[in-house]
């Protein structure tokens, strides 16, 4: 278990040297996030700490993680790769939502076909289980596309996402180590190592942003973690610990940004618009409305998100359709 906890040293000591220099470069080159309308910051803040974070992460994989024996990881990290270069070109230059959402695709397909990071069951949701090849397919990618997407949205005050993601890949982390799962491990706790470097920079006033290079990426690894998490505590005959209702713990873990992007797309789509377009009726944009700040919305929402976490740990002996059900209950009444 050391191999994992160098690794997340490493990791963020990476982030936590790289970025201060992302900081510098962005300011000389003036490659700023402007404010507008829509954004909650008043003064241009660069907007390129996902460069740091994917230096660390992908130092700290190609370092400590044996492709031969862990091909999955492979893929991983050629799919991160492609999920980079599209947050990057869109934090300096913007991308179409279409030629975004293409690459996502191409990401998708890597870790799908050949990473094989699938979902062929819903594992007893609602009374269904295996799933037709083709249904399954379209439910990996779409929850692929969902949870890489819902990280990204969900990014909008200072220390947010990272907090969010923090919680996430720590307990993604601590369940693949028990499991001896040590690579994903290793992935888990090398994102959480980078966001601690990052959030030191971050939490407000932040000096610089996650952007859509950070939070895609963020996206990217819990949707791996997440996939990787169910097949494997569903399966009674390879894991150790076995967790009934799975899904419905990973569902948890996510649970802020799954179900705020559920949200904001049902109201989108409600009134006419794309679930594409911008606007400020995220959470984080009505707690602001409400008074709290910056600090107060990041710690606010990630005790929420431990406490679902809570929650469907131990209702998990109900079954995994009451507890998605009593979650989503729980979060419409509040």
């Amino acid at each position: 278990m050391e191999i994992i906890l160098f690794a997340s040293i490493v990791s963020f000591v990476i982030a936590f040297v790289s970025i201060p220099v992302v900081i510098k470069i962005a300011d000389r080159k003036k490659l700023f996030d402007q404010p507008d309308n829509r954004k909650i910051h008043f003064i241009p803040v660069p907007s390129l700490g996902g460069v740091g974070i994917f230096a660390a992460v992908s130092f700290t994989i190609s370092t400590f993680v044996s492709f031969k024996s862990n091909p999955e990881i492979q893929y991983f990290l050629s799919s991160a790769i492609i999920i980079f270069f599209l947050g990057l070109k869109d934090d300096i230059l913007l991308i179409s939502p279409i030629k975004k959402f293409t690459g996502q695709l191409i990401a998708v397909f890597l870790l799908s076909y050949q990473g094989h990071f699938q979902l062929t069951s819903f594992h007893g949701f609602l009374g269904i289980h295996d799933l037709h090849p083709a249904i399954a397919t379209i439910f990996t990618y779409l929850t692929f596309l969902v949870i890489i997407n819902a990280f990204n949205l969900i990014d909008g005050v200072d220390g947010l996402a990272g907090m969010l993601g923090l919680v996430s890949t720590l307990f993604f982390g601590v369940i693949f180590a028990i499991e001896k799962q040590i690579s994903f491990a290793i992935l888990a706790f090398s994102m959480a190592g980078s966001l601690m470097a990052f959030l030191m920079y971050n939490l407000s006033p932040a000096r610089i942003f996650m952007g859509d290079t950070g939070s895609l990426l963020l996206g990217l690894v819990n949707a791996v973690l997440a996939i990787k998490f169910i097949n494997l505590e569903s399966d009674p005959t390879v894991a150790t610990i076995g967790f009934p209702a799975a899904p419905a713990l990973a569902f948890a873990v996510l649970f802020i940004p799954l179900m705020d992007t559920l949200r904001v797309t049902i109201i989108r789509t409600y009134y006419g618009r794309s679930p594409f377009d911008p606007d400020t009726n995220h959470i984080h944009h009505i707690l602001l409305r409400k008074g709290l700040s910056h600090i107060q919305i990041t710690g606010v929402l990630t005790a929420v998100a431990i406490l679902f976490i809570g929650i469907a740990f131990f209702l998990r002996p109900l079954g995994i359709t009451a507890v998605i059900l009593s979650m989503m209950a729980l979060a419409i009444l509040m």
